[in-house]
């Protein structure tokens, strides 16, 4: 393979006019300057250069050679650009995954404040079931995902997981409910409760069926949704009580009241999973600087 800087030499003599011109503009001795253009002529076993007068002018080789040189040193140059602008932030691309209900509450405004200050980085977010997000944080198919953890469970080679927030889970109860006067609800006055499903199986359900198990119960479903909107509605419409996180709460139906819950307090802790290869990049810093943002607050 031919060497790309051996290349710059050569065609710094020809453009130059002559080995000493060519030396004193790369800051090199003429010697070294004979001696890469020699190495070079071995590896393409041609001549490169004939005297000419006091000077040097290129062969037909001699001359292809520099042709191809100064397409190889624009496109490096293009791509030491490139690269410049990458690690400044100024160009990219950003992949993430999220679950529904951190979309319009955390995620959204973070999408903004990264949209701000890195107009030129491509952002692509997608929803994702819970249970694949982090598998496709670790093929290098996202750059992060948000997802739903607990301390419990083991650390990922290659991913490194940052706490966003704890989303509390409340007790969301039809409007003229005997609880509704309440400020805050014990876990264990929904014991006798029929109850709407709010979450499918998963992560986000474990923390209510963890807490229930704490308080001595487990809820009895009468009926289930896997969306918080519709679970809204079906607490509404008198079918049972439910417990929504707080991040699922930002639009309300309007036959509903909402209070606290304790003893104990079910919450889902909110993670971000990043691959470590991808740390570098201003415009994931960012995203991540955003995403802690509600927690400051």
């Amino acid at each position: 393979m031919l060497d790309v800087r051996r290349m710059q030499v050569l065609h710094a003599v020809i453009t130059n006019g002559s080995v000493t011109a060519a030396a004193a503009h790369l800051g090199y001795t003429p010697s070294a300057i004979s001696q890469q253009v020699s190495a070079l002529e071995k590896e393409t076993g041609m001549r490169l250069l004939e005297r000419v007068g006091r000077g040097v002018a290129p062969t037909a080789a001699g001359l292809l050679l520099t042709e191809y040189t100064a397409t190889i040193s624009r496109h490096l140059a293009e791509a030491e650009t490139a690269l410049a602008d990458l690690r400044a932030g100024r160009t990219g691309r950003l992949s993430l995954r999220y679950f529904a209900s951190v979309g319009p509450t955390l995620l959204a405004p973070a999408l903004a404040r990264v949209r701000r200050e890195h107009p030129g980085v491509a952002i692509n977010p997608k929803l994702a079931d819970p249970d694949d997000a982090l598998s496709e944080v670790e093929r290098g198919d996202a750059d992060l995902a948000v997802v739903v953890r607990r301390p419990a469970e083991p650390h990922h080679r290659g991913i490194r997981v940052m706490h966003l927030l704890d989303d509390a889970y409340q007790a969301v109860l039809p409007a003229g409910h005997p609880l509704a006067g309440q400020r805050v609800v014990d876990l264990t006055d929904l014991a006798g409760q029929p109850w709407v499903g709010s979450e499918p199986p998963g992560p986000c359900l474990t923390p209510i069926t963890d807490a229930c198990a704490a308080a001595g119960f487990s809820p009895d479903y009468v009926t289930k949704s896997e969306d918080y909107t519709t679970a809204q509605a079906f607490v509404a419409a008198g079918l049972g009580v439910a417990l929504i996180p707080r991040l699922g709460l930002s639009a309300r139906h309007p036959g509903i009241v909402v209070r606290r819950v304790r003893r104990p307090e079910p919450i889902r802790a909110i993670h971000a999973a990043v691959r470590t290869t991808a740390l570098g990049q201003p415009a994931l810093r960012t995203l991540l600087d955003a995403l802690k943002e509600p927690r400051r607050q």
